[in-house]
């Protein structure tokens, strides 16, 4: 027991100490290199989509046969699971931007 103390000061004087002298992390992150393309309701998806992932991501998408529910069902989502703050009268316009568009 009267080991365990001085020990416990010790790791914890430890890690403050190694804390304190960490140097920071800098990186930067990648330029964009794709754009959201042209069409309908291009500024309601880039209000509501680029807030958190960008057109890169969406244009890698895979293609399929429907593209509408594919979209819809991704919009979902990310209202449902990741909680994206999308109004209902904005879900459709995104759903058939993307549908026609990716």
């Amino acid at each position: 027991m009267q080991r365990t103390i001085p020990l416990a000061i010790t790791l914890a004087l430890a890690a403050v100490v190694s804390s304190a002298l960490a140097a920071p992390v800098n990186y930067k992150t990648p330029d964009e290199v794709a754009a959201f393309k042209p069409g309908p309701n291009l500024d309601v998806v880039q209000g509501n989509c680029s807030a958190c992932h960008s057109s890169d991501y969406i244009a890698t998408q895979p293609p399929m046969k429907d593209r509408k529910g594919f979209w819809q069902a991704e919009v979902t989502k990310m209202i449902k699971v990741y909680g994206a703050p999308i109004d209902d009268a904005d879900v459709g316009k995104i759903v058939d931007y993307l549908a026609a568009t990716y």
